[in-house]
């Protein structure tokens, strides 16, 4: 999306606690959430957003002023990618911001571990760096009243989902903070998509809410980012960034809800799969754009069984229902299913073109210039074109071979129809003279 998609005005009211302290509304939300009628009963809370939305140094504060107001004698952990992240990103802005929040904080470097008095309260609040996989077993066997996991998506899950475990005493709770990563990331699919359903509170940070930046800095993140890096950086949103191969991809001029009510020419285009999933699309010209009307995309590993040819061939019934596409365009590689169509003698069916560097052009070319659209309820295509990427591995370009066969399928059709006209030519001759 371009930057001018969506802006909202510099936004939300500031308070000023005391001491010179500058909050937003969605800071002070997040300094108050745990004593408040209705939230009291939730397990947590999750913080996401963009950078630089103040979210931090509001969690940590807050997770602090809990801890005090409820504990004594109690043992807490900051967690984040690294000790030194932790140290860099939480204990010394708390050490420096101390006394205006009326808290001591002593620390004790060689044990990792600092202890907070506030009120005539002391606790101790451990700190943890969530590297990788093995680091899980670092919290293991510690009881906590409660954690604050910072940079929580750059965590493993094992780390993640252990810390949250320790936290056995009555009364704890969980505090997760954390920037956009792609958006099938594991933190988002399983805390903040399911946060209601944990018991979570969620509160979504975007560059405005923090009070701090003033209208320079802020205009020079703006000029800064644009599409997928404006959506993350700056909305806050969990878009993928790093190595998109559609970044061209905008949902907002390729996505459409309403379809045509009349379409001249229809095909399907298949990628086949039986371990990894099958993507089939049904395909509707109309005004010079084609337009994908609906799928049918079965994943056997989502849904927990396979499926045969015939069961796809039905599924692909289901999918084309009274209409009668010209063609099946189909993953050449899928000898077996091109049997069954034809078999069944009902539809006439190709064996796709895939030329994988030259399809993506193509595709490329057709979004950028409008040739196809998406309907809403294609939401397997929609989503993979959030996280079909190059591989990094080196050599030639190639994609990644996961969340790419709405992609695959996509492929087949652009570079099977749309190539047909693009390679129509014709020659006029006409009678050459020679000097006379």
């Amino acid at each position: 999306m371009s930057n001018t998609a969506e802006r909202l005005p510099r936004g939300g009211r500031v308070f000023r606690p005391g001491g010179g302290v500058v909050l937003s509304e969605k800071q002070l939300l997040v300094m108050n959430w745990w004593r408040r009628r209705g939230r009291k009963g939730c397990d947590g809370i999750i913080c996401d957003g963009a950078v630089r939305s103040g979210k931090t140094f509001s969690m940590s504060v807050s997770f602090v002023v809990w801890a005090s107001c409820t504990f004594a004698e109690h043992d807490f952990a900051f967690c984040g990618k690294t000790i030194t992240s932790v140290r860099r990103n939480l204990v010394v802005p708390l050490v420096r911001e101390a006394a205006r929040w009326g808290f001591r904080v002593t620390e004790y470097p060689s044990k990792n571990y600092i202890e907070i008095e506030m009120g005539g309260h002391r606790n101790r609040f451990y700190l943890f760096g969530g590297r990788d996989e093995s680091s899980a077993s670092l919290i293991q066997g510690i009881t906590l009243a409660g954690v604050l996991l910072d940079e929580a998506a750059l965590m493993p899950r094992s780390f993640v989902e252990q810390a949250a475990a320790r936290c056995s005493v009555k009364g704890s709770k969980l505090w997760f903070n954390c920037n956009p990563e792609y958006k099938e990331h594991w933190f988002k699919r399983e805390w903040i998509d399911k946060a209601k359903e944990k018991r979570l509170f969620y509160v979504h940070f975007d560059l405005r809410d923090n009070p701090s930046m003033d209208e320079e800095t802020f205009a020079r993140y703006e000029r800064l980012y644009t599409g997928a890096f404006y959506e993350r950086f700056v909305l806050g949103k969990w878009v993928s960034t790093q190595g998109l191969i559609y970044t061209m991809f905008d949902p907002k001029r390729n996505v459409c809800d309403k379809l045509p009510e009349r379409f001249e020419r229809y095909a399907v285009s298949c990628d086949y799969g039986t371990v990894n999933p099958a993507s089939f699309g049904l395909w509707g010209l109309s005004g010079g754009v084609w337009y994908r009307m609906r799928e049918y995309y079965f994943d056997s590993r989502r849904e927990g069984a396979q499926r045969t040819d015939e069961e796809h061939y039905a599924g692909l019934e289901r999918l084309c229902g009274d209409i009668r596409p010209e063609r099946v365009i189909c993953d050449p590689s899928a000898a077996s299913f091109i049997e069954c169509i034809r078999r069944h003698g009902k539809y006439t069916v190709v064996p796709a073109k895939n030329d994988v560097v030259s399809g993506i052009r193509r595709v490329a070319d057709a979004l950028t210039s409008g040739k196809i659209m998406i309907h809403a309820s294609c939401r397997d295509c929609i989503r993979e074109f959030g996280l079909y990427r190059w591989s990094d591995s080196g050599g030639a370009d190639s994609p990644v071979k996961e969340n790419d066969h709405a992609m695959d399928d996509l492929r087949y059709f652009v570079s099977s129809l749309l190539k047909e006209k693009q390679e129509c030519f014709f020659v006029a001759a006409t009678a050459r003279q020679l000097p006379g």
